[in-house]
């Protein structure tokens, strides 16, 4: 069991940056693939960014590639997502998730865990 609480959101200007952390509670989170999704209102959660177990790959979707960055701390079992130039259009609540596989995807169906979701605005 694992379970998972993001932090990090709130109100940003379009080309500001923000942080989002999600702290992961259970002693295996280190065999876990991360991921994040986002959820606009009347939209469906799309993908944003994964990372494998170990840290070694990542993978982010088209619309945030080259502006937002991954990562992981398995010692402080912690995952981060470094928002940066961000554009109204980021504006959704942002989840993160663990998949016991480990090696990270883009399909939500894959994962097992989910947190609760931070809000990010971003106003033009």
């Amino acid at each position: 069991q694992v379970q998972l609480v993001e932090s990090g959101g709130g109100l940003v200007q379009a080309g500001g940056s923000l942080r989002l952390s999600c702290a992961a509670s259970g002693r295996t989170f280190s065999s876990y693939a991360m991921g994040w999704f986002r959820q606009a209102p009347g939209k469906e959660r799309e993908f944003v960014a994964a990372i494998s177990w170990s840290g070694r790959s990542s993978y982010f979707a088209n619309s945030v590639k080259g502006r937002f960055t991954i990562s992981r701390d398995n010692a402080k079992n912690t995952v981060y997502l470094q928002m940066n130039s961000l554009k109204p259009e980021d504006t959704a609540v942002y989840y993160c998730a663990a998949d016991s596989w480990g090696l990270g995807t883009d399909v939500k169906d894959e994962y097992d865990y989910w947190g609760q979701g931070t809000q990010v605005t971003v106003s033009s």
